[in-house]
């Protein structure tokens, strides 16, 4: 119980949005946070964003997911489907998660993660956060329909979580005392050719921008990450780049003022949860001691 003002779970989350291969940004964004010295109580994470959160609360270190996808292109996540719910299937994406994700249950993660999906058929969002459906539940939340198959957990049909949430700043809001926002799905001009793909792209980035609003308002700090517009959902083939300009909006939020008192007060609070686990820790051995004596 608090004594003074509200009690919260968690003292600092991350939240991280969605916007396909522009969600490497998250990479360098990280980068910096961990540069300042602070460590996520909680992540929540939708689509591209439930991708690096799930890999980073797994222990990945950012330079180590962008060397997963570095070599990699988008072809090779992809399979063919001939199911009239989606023209791609994302079984090869879920294997990759399952090759390279040592935790196989969010319980096993190092960092606690929500993962955003849209449940298709009730027109709600849903945080996935404990149980042994840690893979199934990130490529649900990368599902984007039309061009993906969705993704079927425990009898519901699930799709991508930016339909509803693509910033899930609200999932922790009440959870944390202070949550840092990185947001990389900025709007977008149309594209100067019409085609299937760009009219897709183009109508998901409309739709997760009208759902952002509130969220970024619910930020301590919002990391917006721009320069990236001219990068197309799906490009792998520009990593380090997508992930250099991430990191460079970062430095420049996380120099600002009111960023860094946040950082000073994140920095004083881990002193404080050290000194009380030394405290702790001395207490378990006077009381490991005390009972050897007695028992002697």
């Amino acid at each position: 119980m608090a004594l003074f003002g509200k009690s919260y779970d968690n003292y600092l989350g991350y939240a991280l949005s969605g916007g396909g291969a522009k969600g490497f940004a998250h990479l360098g964004s990280l980068k910096v946070l961990e540069k300042c010295g602070l460590k996520p109580d909680v992540i929540a994470g939708t689509s591209a964003g439930s991708i690096v959160g799930a890999l980073y609360a797994d222990g990945f270190h950012p330079g180590e997911i962008i060397e997963l996808f570095k070599k990699r292109e988008f072809r090779e996540f992809l399979e063919f489907s001939i199911s009239k719910a989606g023209f791609l299937k994302s079984s090869r994406l879920h294997d990759f998660l399952k090759n390279n994700l040592r935790a196989k249950s969010f319980e096993e993660l190092k960092i606690p993660l929500y993962v955003i999906a849209t449940d298709w058929n009730k027109a709600r969002t849903v945080a996935f956060s404990n149980g042994d459906n840690l893979v199934d539940a990130v490529v649900a939340s990368c599902s984007i329909p039309v061009i993906f198959n969705p993704q079927y957990i425990q009898g519901d049909t699930y799709v991508d979580g930016g339909i509803l949430k693509n910033f899930p700043v609200s999932v922790i809001r009440n959870k944390c005392r202070y949550v840092i926002g990185v947001n990389v799905a900025a709007m977008i001009p149309p594209a100067e050719k019409n085609s299937i793909r760009n009219v897709i792209e183009r109508t998901f980035n409309l739709m997760s921008n009208s759902n952002t609003i509130i969220d970024k308002s619910l930020c301590d700090i919002l990391i917006e990450v721009r320069g990236i517009d001219k990068y197309k959902m799906f490009d792998l083939e520009n990593l380090d780049a997508i992930s250099e300009i991430g990191y460079h909006q970062t430095v420049i939020k996380m120099s600002e003022k009111g960023s860094w008192k946040i950082v000073d007060k994140c920095h004083k609070h881990y002193k404080r949860r050290e000194q009380v686990q030394q405290k702790l820790e001395l207490l378990r051995k006077r009381m490991n001691y005390s009972s050897e004596t007695n028992t002697l």
